[in-house]
C-alpha cells in the first residue's frame, strides 16, 4: 500500500511555496506599468473593492483569511444550514406569490412545480372571504400556505384554520405560516394597526396543536426595499425577531416554542456572493440569539428568500430573468429553505401565465437540471465566502446593537432612526447609480429607446405610508417617462447630434459611450447626415484626445454657426465653445436632467 506524504500533495512537492509577499510584489509591478506607484502591500489594497457596510472584497483570499468555524450542517451555529441534509432530499421549497383570487393560476402553479403558496390577503389583495375559492382544489396537507395579511392577519388565520377543519386536514399535516408581523406592517404603513399581544394566541394555538405551522414572520423586505444594505436588513430582522421572542416568552411560551414560531424573509439580489453570505450570516446571528436565550439547539433559522424587488426594472424587463436567476442561485447556495422568484414583469403589474411559468421554472431548472441542491452548503470552505460571511455578521450585529440602544426595533421605527439610517445608505447608493458606477443593464447601460413597452394589468396597490419603496431604476425611469410624454405630445423624442471627428478608430468608442448615455435619459442620438438635417438643438463631439486638440474648438464653432444651442464633448478637457463634458463617472442623471430641461421637455 502506498502511503501519501502528510500534505497529500506529492505532485506539488517539487515546487517551492510562493509566499503572499511575492504575489503582492508581482501585482505591484503590473500596476506600476499602468502608472500607479504602489508598494507590494499597497497593491493588494489598490485592487480591493469597497462594499456597503464598510466591507471590502480583496483580490486574493488564502488560508490566512481565517473565519470562525462554521460548524456542521444542521448544528449550531447553523452557518452551513438549518438541516443536516440541507435541500438534498427534494430541493428548496418553491413558493409562488399570489395577490389576486385567481384559482386557475394557483392550480396551474401547483401542477407545474410550485410546492407552496404565498398569498397576499386583505387590503387590496385577496379578500379574506375569498380564501376558500382561491384555494379550491388545493390539497392543503400537501401544499403549505404562507399568509401575508397585515392587519387582517387574525381573520385570515381563522379562515385558514376553518379550511383545515372543513377539508379534514389533520393538524399535524398542516404546514406554512400565518404571517403575523406587526412591526413589519408598521414599517410598511407607518401605523400600528395591530400589536404582538393580539397574535400571541395564534402562536400558542400553533405550538399546541399545529406543529408544522408557524404564526409569525419577520419580513426584512421593508428595510431592503427602503434602500437598506445587507447588514442593515439583517440587523433590523434580528431586532424584530428579538422583540417577537421577548413578547412570545412573556406570553407564556417557552424559548424553544417561541423560536419555533418565527420564520424570516430576506431579499436575494443579483450580487451573488453577498447574497450567499447574507443567508449564512443570518443563521449564525439568530443562533447567537438562541444561545443567549438558553436554547442553542433550537436556533436553526427558517428562511424564506424573495428575489429583490429593488433590482427589478420596468424598461427591458426581460433582463430581470437574468437577475432573478442569479439571485435564486445565490439563495439556494446560501441555504434558504424556500425561494420565491418574482416574475420578470413584477414591476409592471400582474404577471401573465408566461411570466409565472418562467418564475417557477427558474427554481426547477436550478434544482432538477443544474442539481444545485444536491450539495450541502456548496460555498462552504471558500475562504472568500467564509470571510465575507464573518465580516457581514459582525456588521449586522453592530447595527442590531445600535437599534437595541435606541430602545429596540419598535422605538427605532417610531423615532425615525431606522428610516434615517436606511435613507443615508440609499443616498450613497443613488450616487453610484447616477454615475453608473453601479450599472443597470437595459436602463443606464445598453438602453433601447425603440423597444416595445411590456404592458400588464395593474397589480393591487401595496401597503404604503411608512418606509419608502425604492428601485434602482427610479431616477432613469423618471427621465425616460419625460421622454415618452414628449414623444406622445410632439411625435418625436428629444434629440442630440453626435458629431464624429476623424476615422472610426478614433471616434467609435466615445460615440458609442455618448449614444449609450443619452439613450439612458430618453434622448435620441443622431449620427447620420449633418447637424442641420438632424432636427436636434444640441450637439456632442466624439473623438480621441489627440483630435480634440486639433479640431474640437473649430468644430464647436461650426456647430454653433449651424444653430447648435449647446455643445457637449465626450471626454475631459477645456475647449472654447464646449459647454458640457461627459465622461465615465460623471453624474449621468444630473447631466441628462439638465439636458431635458434645456430641450424643453416637461417634467
Amino acid at each position: 500500500m502506498t502511503v501519501l506524504p502528510d500534505d497529500g500533495l506529492s505532485l506539488a512537492s517539487e515546487f517551492p511555496d510562493a509566499p503572499h509577499e511575492q504575489w503582492q510584489n508581482l501585482v505591484a509591478g503590473v500596476l506600476r506599468k499602468s502608472g500607479k506607484e504602489v508598494s507590494g502591500a499597497e497593491a493588494e489594497d489598490a485592487l480591493s473593492t469597497l462594499l456597503e457596510d464598510g466591507l471590502d472584497t480583496r483580490p486574493l483570499y488564502t488560508a490566512r483569511d481565517a473565519a470562525p468555524d462554521p460548524g456542521l450542517p444542521g448544528f449550531a451555529p447553523f452557518v452551513r444550514g438549518g438541516r443536516a441534509e440541507g435541500s438534498t432530499t427534494g430541493g428548496w421549497d418553491v413558493r409562488q406569490r399570489h395577490l389576486t383570487p385567481d384559482n386557475d393560476a394557483v392550480l396551474s402553479d401547483l401542477e407545474n412545480g410550485v410546492t407552496s403558496l404565498w398569498l397576499g390577503v386583505g387590503g387590496t389583495g385577496i379578500p379574506v372571504d375569498a380564501l376558500d375559492a382561491t384555494l379550491a382544489g388545493v390539497y392543503l396537507d400537501l401544499a403549505p400556505v404562507a399568509l401575508d395579511a397585515g392587519d387582517e392577519t387574525a381573520a385570515a388565520a381563522e379562515r385558514l384554520f376553518r379550511l383545515y377543519e372543513e377539508r379534514g386536514v389533520a393538524p399535524e399535516a398542516a404546514r406554512g405560516n400565518l404571517g403575523a408581523d406587526p412591526l413589519g406592517h408598521e414599517a410598511r404603513t407607518g401605523r400600528q394597526a395591530y400589536d404582538l399581544a393580539s397574535v400571541t394566541g395564534l402562536a400558542r394555538r400553533c405550538a399546541d396543536g399545529y406543529p408544522g405551522l408557524r404564526a409569525l414572520t419577520v419580513d426584512a423586505l421593508p428595510y431592503h426595499e427602503a434602500g437598506g444594505s445587507a447588514a442593515q436588513e439583517l440587523g433590523c430582522s434580528l431586532a424584530t425577531g428579538v422583540a417577537y421572542l421577548r413578547g412570545l416568552t412573556g406570553a407564556g411560551l417557552s424559548v424553544t416554542e417561541a423560536l419555533g414560531q418565527i420564520e424570516f424573509r430576506y431579499a436575494a439580489t443579483a450580487d451573488q456572493f453577498l447574497t450567499i453570505a447574507k443567508f449564512r450570516a443570518a443563521r449564525r446571528l439568530w443562533a447567537r440569539v438562541a444561545e443567549a436565550s438558553g436554547a442553542p439547539e433550537a436556533g436553526a433559522q427558517r428562511q424564506h428568500a424573495v428575489t429583490s424587488p429593488v433590482m427589478m426594472t420596468r424598461r427591458d424587463p426581460w433582463v430581470n430573468m437574468l437577475r432573478t436567476t442569479i439571485a435564486t442561485l445565490a439563495a439556494g447556495v446560501g441555504g434558504a429553505d424556500g425561494v420565491t422568484v418574482l416574475p420578470f414583469d413584477d414591476a409592471l403589474g400582474l404577471p401573465d401565465a408566461f411570466a409565472r411559468r418562467i418564475a417557477r421554472n427558474t427554481s426547477t431548472v436550478l434544482i432538477e437540471e443544474s442539481h444545485l441542491a444536491r450539495v450541502i452548503d456548496p460555498a462552504g470552505g471558500s475562504w472568500y465566502v467564509e470571510r465575507l460571511t464573518d465580516e457581514l455578521a459582525h456588521a449586522a450585529w453592530e447595527f442590531f446593537r445600535t437599534i437595541e440602544r435606541e430602545g429596540g426595533q419598535e422605538a427605532a421605527l417610531r423615532s425615525g432612526f431606522t428610516g434615517e439610517r436606511l435613507a443615508e445608505t440609499w443616498a450613497a447608493r443613488s450616487r453610484k447609480l447616477a454615475t453608473r458606477r453601479e450599472p443597470i443593464t437595459g436602463v443606464s447601460e445598453f438602453p433601447h429607446l425603440a423597444e416595445k413597452p411590456v404592458e400588464r394589468a395593474p397589480a393591487p396597490e401595496p401597503p404604503s405610508g411608512g418606509l419608502p419603496r425604492v428601485r434602482r431604476d427610479e431616477a432613469y425611469e423618471e427621465l425616460r417617462t419625460r421622454s415618452d410624454a414628449h414623444l406622445a405630445a410632439t411625435g418625436s423624442r428629444p434629440k442630440v447630434y453626435l458629431a464624429a471627428l476623424g476615422p472610426a478608430a478614433a471616434h467609435s468608442a466615445r460615440l458609442t459611450f455618448a449614444a449609450n448615455l443619452f439613450q439612458a435619459g430618453g434622448i435620441e442620438p443622431v449620427t447620420e447626415g449633418t447637424f442641420e438635417e438632424s432636427g436636434a438643438r444640441e450637439a456632442c463631439l466624439c473623438s480621441s484626445d489627440a483630435l480634440y486638440e486639433e479640431r474640437a474648438e473649430a468644430t464647436a464653432a461650426e456647430l454653433r454657426a449651424a444653430g447648435a444651442e449647446h455643445v457637449l464633448l465626450a471626454g475631459r478637457g477645456q475647449y472654447s465653445g464646449v459647454d458640457t463634458y461627459l465622461f465615465a463617472g460623471c453624474d449621468a442623471v444630473a447631466l441628462l436632467t439638465t439636458a431635458l430641461d434645456r430641450m424643453g421637455v416637461s417634467r
